[in-house]
């Protein structure tokens, strides 16, 4: 099919197939959505598009500029740096119509794409019965035994020293209290770092509001990690504008304590393990 003196073809990945107006993919084994959208061109290709989703695969069929895309005038003369001749210039979006079934969500597109919660014509509803609802996040001392649980958010709970607190303060409260271990490493620079360690664990369930009783069904997802801090920031980026990390969790293996679980984590970033810091070394 040719759109005036040239053909178009809507590309979607990298194994596409042609066949006239049609485009044909196979999509990820691990990936597989269901759906249906009109969407149209944008800038120099204004042809629009028919896209289908789904058991794997998609079809995308090319059509006219039925519809077209959305344009929005951002005014600059006001701006010091503005050198538009115009006083701004058009910032332009696909429009969108339609639904996909993914991720366990509903996603509707009902007009302009522009990637602004303000303005965006889309609206996503979460399937109750695929969802999982977080129970329970505990804390773990050095041995990896139960310290605490952190309470429910919007509720009120009695620290140790009798004071009531709620929910922030109790997280905060219980976390600075937790057993941690401090461990010193070699940056890949040379730098030598401190790293903070505590256990932590979440629960989840499955299914929410009236499908709850799918967690009977369902085992519960167990999550053990080991939070990190460290005493500057680590990794290739630090000191340039995209910055190193200052801290994050990884996942635990089964049986894992603070040193063999930070151990891997080094073996893996490239770091060079030290020493842990002896407690009473820790200021």
């Amino acid at each position: 099919m040719a759109f005036g003196k040239r053909r178009y073809r809507a590309r979607w990945s990298d194994n596409d197939r042609y066949f006239g107006p049609f485009t044909y993919s196979r999509d990820d084994r691990h990936y597989r959505p269901f759906g249906i959208m009109l969407v149209s061109g944008k800038e120099e290709h204004l042809e629009c598009s028919l896209r289908l989703r789904g058991f794997g695969h998609t079809l995308i069929v090319a059509l006219p500029a039925i519809i077209k895309p959305y344009r929005q005038w951002v005014d600059t003369s006001h701006y010091e740096w503005s050198k538009s001749p115009a006083g701004g210039y058009w910032d332009e979006y696909r429009k969108e119509y339609g639904l996909s079934a993914v991720d366990g969500a509903l996603h509707t597109h009902y007009g302009a794409q522009t990637h602004s919660s303000e303005s965006t014509k889309s609206k996503v509803w979460f399937f109750p019965w695929k969802a999982w609802r977080h129970v329970r996040h505990s804390l773990y001392d050095l041995n990896g035994d139960h310290f605490a649980t952190i309470p429910e958010r919007g509720r009120r709970t009695k620290i140790g020293d009798g004071a009531w607190r709620n929910h922030w303060d109790a997280e905060r409260a219980l976390q600075d209290a937790c057993p941690t271990s401090s461990f010193q490493f070699k940056d890949f620079d040379g730098e030598l770092i401190t790293a903070t360690t505590r256990i932590e664990e979440r629960q989840w369930k499955r299914g929410e509001g009236k499908f709850k009783w799918l967690s009977l069904l369902w085992p519960d997802k167990i999550s053990r990690s080991l939070d990190l801090r460290f005493s500057s920031e680590v990794g290739r980026r630090k000191g340039s504008w995209k910055g190193g990390t200052v801290g994050h969790s990884i996942e635990m293996l089964p049986g894992e304590l603070h040193e063999a679980a930070f151990k891997r984590y080094c073996d893996k970033q490239g770091l060079s393990f030290i020493r842990a810091v002896p407690k009473l070394a820790i200021v």
